[in-house]
This record gives structure tokens, sequence and C-alpha cells, in this order.
């Protein structure tokens, strides 16, 4: 990706956020925000990246545009909306028939669910004795605390630590964008309380194509269904529901999303949304983040 690229992309998200409306405004609801979380590249380089991995690197490492995003999108949070707590959702767990609230209190233990990557020196796991089933997130890690989908963003947008309560909860295991919705839905009066909502997860998530991932690289189906994202989340308030459940039915979805977990989260932001327009922060390929409600 071009530096004058990079320099556009930045003005772009710097804009967009830049124009949210803040409580100060007299605004009485927090927008809900889908946000692209990243993986634990962007905390550390990959020194052996080469080939397809060398273009996720780029899109997804510590240097690329979504690290630098994130690293932006975090103050700006804090600093139109001044949150009492932060709902989480992730797509990294996910469970069926109930749904599950993390209570840690201050101690917010991490849980390290992946492997193939250092874990980052800043970041210090914390244990407790409480066990969480995560669902089947294509890797079947089982235990307590904050994924990976959480604190690696995190780390980029608040630093070491967050002055506010942090809760996750998980996403329907179903994986239906109906009832995902729902769940979003059922939250939308926390907005007014002064409670923002997060819902992350990523727009391009494959490893049988890792040329997917990079504008770059990745085929005309796979551009393509990137930019019927951006579209379906420009369609008028009206028609927006219709418009995003429509992109799961899309030629390139599946090249897109073998497994659909890190694509439903949208789900979950728009419903805890609804009631207001949808705004583009960042049209990032693969690595969007979209705030509902606005």
């Amino acid at each position: 990706m071009s530096v004058n690229n990079n320099e556009s992309i930045k003005r772009e998200w710097t804009t967009a956020l830049d124009s949210l409306p803040s409580v100060s405004d007299g605004r009485s609801k927090i927008p809900a925000f889908y946000f692209a979380h990243g993986s634990p590249m962007l905390l550390r380089e990959l020194k052996a990246a080469k080939g397809p991995m060398d273009g996720i690197m780029k899109s997804h490492g510590p240097r690329s545009p979504l690290a630098l995003f994130l690293s932006d999108f975090g103050p700006a949070l804090l600093q139109k909306y001044n949150p009492k707590a932060i709902v989480i959702f992730s797509a990294h767990w996910e469970t069926k028939e109930e749904t599950l609230v993390t209570d840690y209190g201050d101690s917010n233990p991490l849980l390290f669910d992946y492997y193939g990557f250092e874990r980052e020196a800043g970041i210090s796991a914390r244990t407790t004795r409480k066990e969480e089933s995560r669902g089947r997130d294509g890797r079947g890690f089982m235990g307590p605390g904050l994924d990976h989908g959480v604190f690696v963003p995190f780390k980029l947008m608040f630093g070491d630590s967050v002055d506010v309560p942090v809760i996750q909860v998980s996403i329907d295991g179903s994986l239906a964008p109906e009832k995902n919705w729902a769940l979003g839905k059922a939250l939308n009066a926390l907005r007014s309380e002064g409670i923002l909502i997060l819902s992350g997860g990523l727009t391009i998530h494959t490893f049988k194509d890792p040329t997917a991932w990079s504008e770059s690289t990745a085929n005309a189906r796979v551009r393509g269904f990137s930019s019927a994202i951006l579209d379906a989340v420009r369609s008028p308030s009206d028609a927006l529901q219709a418009s995003l459940y429509a992109l799961t039915k899309h030629s390139a979805f599946r090249e897109a999303h073998p497994r659909e977990e890190h694509f439903i989260p949208i789900y979950v932001a728009a419903g805890a949304g609804e009631d207001g327009a949808a705004k583009i922060i960042s049209s990032q390929h693969g690595a969007p983040t979209f705030a509902f409600g606005v």
C-alpha cells in the first residue's frame, strides 16, 4: 500500500472521528461500533513473514494502517463519550442457547487464545478460577479471560489500562444474523446510560487464501465483496438491515469467510444502533470500522 494511499485512509478516519457527535453536543445516546479487532500481529511483527503472510503483516502488523487507526480510535471514543463502562463483543467468544457475560471486577484476566505468535511483553496474563465455555471459534480454546479480540485492539486503543469497567458478552453461537441483531438490540438502552458498545471482528478472515487479506493481492471477487459491505452500510436507515443481511449471501462471502464468526459481530453493533443512521469511520479493506445509531 502506497504512502499516499495510507495518508488518504488516515484523512478519512480522522475526518469521520472528528465529525461524530459527542455527548457534550446534547446527544443522549452513544453510537454502537463494529470495529476491526485485528490479530496478535498488531502487537509484534513476524520477522519470518514471507509470501502471502507478508501481505497479511502489511495490512495487520504493528506498522499497518489498522494499527494506526486503533491508536486514534480509542482516545477519540474516550474524549467524545467519556463512557461509564465498555461492553465488548468479540468474534472469539460465542455461546449457544444462552448469552454469557464476564464478571471479573478489577482483575480482567487475559485469555491467550492463539498459538504461533509470541506474547506481547507489555501484557501480563492474569488468571482466575472461573471457567467459561468459549464455543467453537475454530481453535477450541477454553478458559477465563478477555480474549485477543479484546486485549489486542485495546492495547493499541487504550494502552496498558482503561479506567472504566470492561464487560465482555458472548455472541450468539448460531451465527445467525437475525439472532445477533436481536442480541445487540436488547442492549440498545445501555447507550442512553453512558455505556459504550463495541463489537469486534473482521470483514475478511480466511486462511485458505491469505492473499484475500490485502487489497493489493485479493482477487476481484473478494474486492467486490469488500465494496459491497461499504455499499450496504451506506444504505438508507430503512433499508440498512436488509442490505446487511444480504451480505452473507454474496457470491464471494465464503471466500472471505469459510466460517462467519468474524463477520457476525457487525449485526450485534447494527442491532444495538438500529434506531439511527450508520456511518463509515474507516473503509480499510477487510478491516473497516462502522458506527451505528449515529
